[in-house]
């Protein structure tokens, strides 16, 4: 049994509520997109959004052009209004990522993703500079300084790896840096300007970072970097496997930035984890899994530990690194173009939502908060096998003694997600792995999303609630506890609706 104080021990960080991922961002011109983020917006309320791409081609910000025998650039803002006024308009501000490049601003022509973004340097830094200053005024006088002053702005995406940045050169990327900056900061002086965005195994361009940042005094608001656990990709038609490493080693990469900062002019400031997930891939199908909500459970408790915010990536199936969805489930939360079927990790993160901001405890297994008005919080989880090896146990059962200012009796409710419960995947496949579901069997899907609920009255002794908890396997559980205020009239009794004698 496990006592829990009645006193909290902290302050529950929402370190895991700050940012969300979305992809390229011009999918936000999309209806049912928009549909999606407000139906996240409604359950969980992120506060910002990040995503690729709002430099380049499909967002038509640069648009050089001939005039008269000289070349001269437009910068339009079209969809960039649509995009922000979109989010704004839904309560979520956005995180911006400064990238890619334009084609006709690249010095070369690799690109990513199979919407192609470029990612070589311009050839032409003062047109670069032009093209973010533009960009970042135009938002200042449609948004308002105050406003904009609160979106940190990041300079491009994973440049260590090759994929992301020609040749992953450190140098140039420094270059881009140091110019980004100079551009954002002769906007305004207050705005938020940060990097280096680098993904996993890369932490000594954090140390380089920080030198570079020092030597040329160049602004730095904050740091940024990913996190995954997932290992080699392993193809087959549409779709990816990969084996995962523990999900305690997310923790170890979020709190691998201050370690190594410290010292540095960069040690004091906000660390951004602007991606995190066990997998990169959106063609994984772990993401769509009960297993993927019990192994990401420990990382939502216990990473406000060590960063500022860790950004899910991504909220929406609606997510084109590798074509379009060609499956039915595809990476992110929820099925953007099948009418929003939540997923299991997506019950994870609305069961946060619901969490209270006292931290009373918190283990391996469990955290346990209590609102400002005294109801009590249990979010618990099942211990997973990450390497694979094994399924993990049938049964995992934690007891807790939990404080309750009350007489009487407490009101249970439960809500979980597992194998069987808040698991539209398992539906899904038991009826045929349909590939495009119709009416009647979304109707299954929605249905099999939603998580399995039960409630119950619990005696209150000595100030206390004894909760005994089994959880299935890779089962995601929340127990919300309040005191019963029983308002029912004397004469009721149970006996009476059947002719019997009242007690």
């Amino acid at each position: 049994m496990i006592h829990v104080p009645a006193e909290p021990i902290g302050e529950l960080s929402d370190a895991w509520r700050h940012c969300v991922g979305t992809g390229r961002i011009e999918l936000a011109l999309r209806r049912d997109y928009q549909d999606s983020l407000k139906l996240l917006q409604d359950e969980i309320g992120f506060r910002y959004i990040r995503g690729h791409g709002l430099l380049s081609d499909g967002m038509a910000v640069h648009r050089p052009y001939e005039w008269q025998g000289a070349r001269h650039v437009h910068h339009s803002f079209t969809y960039v209004d649509q995009v922000v006024d979109a989010y704004l308009d839904l309560g979520i501000r956005p995180f911006l990522e400064l990238g890619f490049m334009p084609e006709e601003l690249a010095s070369g022509k690799q690109t990513v993703f199979w919407w192609r973004g470029n990612v070589t340097p311009p050839r032409s830094y003062e047109e670069w500079a032009d093209l973010v200053r533009a960009t970042v005024a135009h938002l200042v006088d449609r948004y308002g300084l105050d406003e904009v002053r609160t979106w940190p702005i990041e300079v491009w995406n994973e440049p260590n790896l090759p994929d992301f940045w020609e040749h992953a050169d450190e140098q140039a990327y420094h270059r881009l840096y140091e110019v980004t900056a100079a551009a954002v900061k002769e906007v305004d002086a207050g705005l938020q300007v940060g990097g280096p965005a680098i993904s996993p195994g890369a932490d000594e361009w954090l140390d380089r970072f920080a030198e570079f940042a020092e030597r040329r005094d160049v602004p730095v608001d904050f740091v940024s970097k990913h996190a995954y656990t997932s290992g080699p990709a392993h193809h087959v038609p549409f779709g990816t496997h990969q084996t995962l490493a523990p999900a305690r080693h997310l923790l170890d990469q979020f709190a691998t930035p201050r370690d190594l900062l410290k010292g540095t002019r960069l040690a004091e400031l906000p660390v951004h984890i602007t991606e995190f997930n066990s997998s990169y891939r959106p063609d994984n199908p772990v993401h769509d899994t009960a297993f993927h909500a019990a192994y990401l459970a420990p990382v939502l408790a216990h990473g406000g530990d060590h960063v500022d915010s860790f950004s899910y990536w991504t909220f929406s199936d609606m997510f084109e690194e590798a074509g379009p969805p060609t499956a039915l489930f595809h990476g992110g939360f929820g099925l953007l173009t099948h009418r929003q079927v939540k997923k299991p990790t997506y019950h994870l993160y609305a069961f946060m939502a619901r969490m209270g901001t006292h931290l009373l405890a918190r283990g391996d297994d469990h955290l346990v908060t209590r609102h400002a008005d005294g109801r009590v919080t249990v979010l618990a989880w099942a211990p997973v096998d990450a390497s694979g090896e094994t399924p993990g146990p049938e049964r995992h059962r934690l007891t807790l003694s939990v404080p309750l200012k009350a007489a009487g009796e407490a009101f249970v409710r439960r809500s979980s997600v597992d194998e069987e419960h808040g698991n539209a995947r398992t539906a899904w496949m038991r009826m045929g792995s349909p590939r495009s579901p119709r009416p009647q069997q979304l109707d299954v899907l929605h249905e099999a999303a939603e998580p399995g609920r039960r409630h119950l009255r619990l005696p209150v002794a000595d100030g206390r609630v004894e909760l005994d908890l089994t959880l299935s396997r890779h089962e995601v559980t929340l127990v919300e506890v309040s005191a019963v205020v029983d308002e029912a009239p004397p004469w009721t009794d149970e006996r009476r609706l059947l002719g019997g004698e009242p007690r």
